[in-house]
This record gives C-alpha cells, sequence and structure tokens, in this order.
C-alpha cells in the first residue's frame, strides 16, 4: 500500500527546469566552439599541434579561476555570477568572429576560460539549493541529460556552420545566445536557503581525493575536443562529429538507465565500475580498426562511464560539504578537471603531431587507470 502520509518530494520544480535550460544552452553553445576554433587556427597556419594550445589556454584559464569563483559566488551570490559570467562570455565570442590571427585566439583563451569556471561554479551550486535532499542523486542524473544533450547536438551543428559559411557565423550567434542566457539566469532565486558565507573561503580537504580521480579522467578526454573530429576529417570520415554525438549519446542511455534502477543508498559504490567503462571506451579507441564504426562504438561506452562519474562524485560532496562552500567545493573539483583538460590537450596534442591519434589515445587511456584505486577507495570509504 502506498504511504500517502511521507510522499517523495517533487524533483521536476520551475527552479530546477531553469538550471536545467542553463546548462544545456551553455554546453550546447560550447561544443560548437571546441571543435570549430582548432580547425579555424589550422585555416590560419597553426599546425596539428598546435592547434590544442587554444584549450590547454582556455582550460588552463578556467582551473585557475575555479579556485576563485568558486568562492566569489558563495560571497556575492550565485545569480549574480551567473549573469555576469554569461554577459562576458558574449563579448569573447563575439571578439574571435573578429580576429585575423591565430594569436588573438591565444591570448583570450585564458581570460575566458577565468569566466566560463565562473559560469559553471554558479550554476552547479544553484542546482545544489534546488535539489530536494531525499532525491540528490536522481536529481543529479536527470540534470546531467542537460550537458550531453548540448554536445549531441553542439559540434553538429557547429561544424556544419564551418564547413558552410565559415568561423565567424558561428562567433555571432553564439554571442546573441550567452546574451539571451544572461538574461535568463536573471529570473534565477537571489539567494538561497542556507545565505551566503561571510568571507572568501578555500574547499575543505575532503574534496582532495574527489579532485584527484577527475584529474586522471580529464588527461584522457582532454584531447577528445581538440582531436577526435580531425582525426575523422583525416580520415575522410562523413561525419566529422561522430565521436562527440556518440559520447554524448552514451552518456544520455546511462542517465536514463540509472533513473530507471536507481542509485541505492550508497551510489559512490558505482564509481570504480563507471571508471572502468570509460576506460575500456578509450582503448578501444586507440586498439579498433577502421573510422566511423569505431569512433560510434568507442565513444558510447566512453561515455556511459565517464557521464555518470560526475554525477556520483558531485552526490557524494553535496553529502559532505558545508551548504555554504559548495560554490569553493564545486570550484575545486572544476580546477582538478579543467587542469587535467588543459595538461591532457597539451601533452597528448603534442603525441598526436608527433606519433600518430592511436598513442594519444592510448595514453590518455593509461592515465584513467591510475584513478581506480582512488575511486575504488572513495567508493568504501
Amino acid at each position: 500500500m502506498k504511504d500517502l502520509s511521507n510522499p517523495r518530494p517533487q524533483l521536476i520544480t520551475r527552479q530546477f527546469t531553469l538550471v536545467w535550460a542553463l546548462t544545456f544552452i551553455t554546453f550546447f553553445a560550447a561544443f560548437q566552439l571546441f571543435p570549430t576554433v582548432p580547425l579555424r587556427l589550422r585555416e590560419l597556419g597553426a599546425s596539428l599541434a598546435e592547434s590544442g594550445r587554444f584549450l590547454t589556454l582556455f582550460t588552463l584559464g578556467s582551473a585557475l579561476g575555479a579556485l576563485f569563483t568558486g568562492p566569489l559566488g558563495d560571497r556575492v551570490g550565485h545569480r549574480r555570477l551567473v549573469v555576469v559570467s554569461a554577459t562576458l562570455f558574449a563579448g569573447f565570442l563575439g571578439a574571435y568572429a573578429l580576429l585575423p590571427t591565430r594569436w588573438g585566439f591565444y591570448a583570450l583563451a585564458f581570460p575566458h576560460g577565468i569566466v566560463w569556471s565562473g559560469l559553471l561554479t554558479a550554476t552547479m551550486a544553484s542546482l545544489a539549493h534546488v535539489l530536494p535532499d531525499e532525491r540528490r542523486a536522481d536529481g543529479l542524473s536527470l540534470y546531467g541529460l542537460a550537458s550531453p544533450g548540448g554536445v549531441i547536438v553542439g559540434p553538429l551543428l557547429g561544424l556544419w556552420i564551418q564547413q558552410t559559411w565559415g568561423f565567424a557565423p558561428i562567433g555571432w550567434y553564439l554571442a546573441v545566445l550567452f546574451l539571451l542566457l544572461a538574461a535568463l539566469a536573471t529570473t534565477l532565486p537571489k539567494d538561497h536557503a542556507h545565505g551566503r558565507a561571510e568571507g572568501f573561503q578555500w574547499p575543505n580537504a575532503n574534496v582532495l581525493m574527489p579532485c584527484l580521480v577527475l584529474f586522471c579522467v580529464a588527461l584522457g578526454y582532454g584531447a577528445l575536443g581538440t582531436y577526435t573530429a580531425q582525426e575523422a576529417l583525416a580520415l575522410g570520415m562523413p561525419l566529422p562529429s561522430a565521436f562527440l554525438s556518440s559520447m554524448a549519446v552514451g552518456m544520455v542511455l546511462m542517465r536514463l538507465v540509472m533513473l530507471r534502477r536507481g542509485f541505492g543508498k550508497r551510489p559512490i559504490r558505482k564509481l570504480p565500475a563507471m571508471l572502468l567503462g570509460a576506460f575500456a571506451g578509450l582503448a578501444l579507441l586507440a586498439l579498433l580498426p577502421g573510422g566511423t564504426v569505431r569512433h560510434v562504438v568507442s565513444a558510447l561506452l566512453y561515455g556511459a562511464g565517464y557521464s555518470m562519474m560526475h554525477t556520483l562524485i558531485n552526490a557524494k560532496l553535496l553529502e559532505s560539504v558545508d551548504p555554504k562552500r559548495r560554490g569553493s567545493a564545486f570550484g575545486a573539483l572544476l580546477f582538478a578537471f579543467d587542469a587535467g583538460i588543459g595538461l591532457g590537450s597539451f601533452s597528448l596534442g603534442w603525441t598526436i603531431g608527433h606519433y600518430g591519434y592511436r598513442l594519444g589515445w592510448g595514453l590518455g587511456a593509461l592515465a584513467m587507470i591510475v584513478a581506480l584505486p582512488l575511486a575504488i577507495r572513495m567508493s568504501r570509504d
């Protein structure tokens, strides 16, 4: 008999839908930018290895910036930080459309990454305060459909526009999109239920292990956005965005499965299995023969494991972090993840440029295995 005296809290509210939409639009726009900027840099004279420097500088700015924008959002308010960050993001996108040399992209990438960190940490911290405590894992899994949803469509549209009309239209229309995003963000709640932090605070030590896991994962992930489309074009594949779009499909399918099955009382116990799944996908990308089928199969497996790692780690943090310091905690996670992306894009990009794509994918897979003992320890803690 159904217990009517203790109903489950409502998950999909207006505020939750708004935060979900903000994240979808952010990733829908960003993943038109990430695969097309390297191609624009190649047009401007960059080598294959050099084309990864934009993402390296961008993520370096995001990583370092997250250490400050996370606590800043706790201090000044997350809604204000989202609005300001989205407006500045639009300015950078418009500037990219005008740049005639590749050095301009490199100069803007670092401060652009700082703004990106403010947008992500403030949005994630806002989510933490619209989810009912009893349904955090379910809410995070449903929310996690927003970013892969954007990733599915973004690369397809961005690469099509770039190949049809060039890069400049992407910058212009994305700039307008982020101005609309800033306007939408003004309807977020002014403050959250726990109030603002009274000072500029760094995250607690319990964030260290999750940060190390995401750092190792990001080393391999860092090269995927820059180089999978370039490998596809080099192989003559009909769909250059096959890996990124298939990865996002894998992310969505796994989240739908987990929403149906549930996470149990201790969701973090599933982290090692998800890590092994993502490792297997990247290893197949390095080892399987062929082109399109290899990209699709490996991406589906990689995306299925990769997407849930963020959900499980975020759910763990929400249980253990002071609500007034959630911005700083998510900032630390973003620092670790983006530092890994930047280092991976640079180092694996150098490897790919000198020794080929497959060795780069293989080294990325090996980096993920380093995180397995840490994931096992977290699952038992």
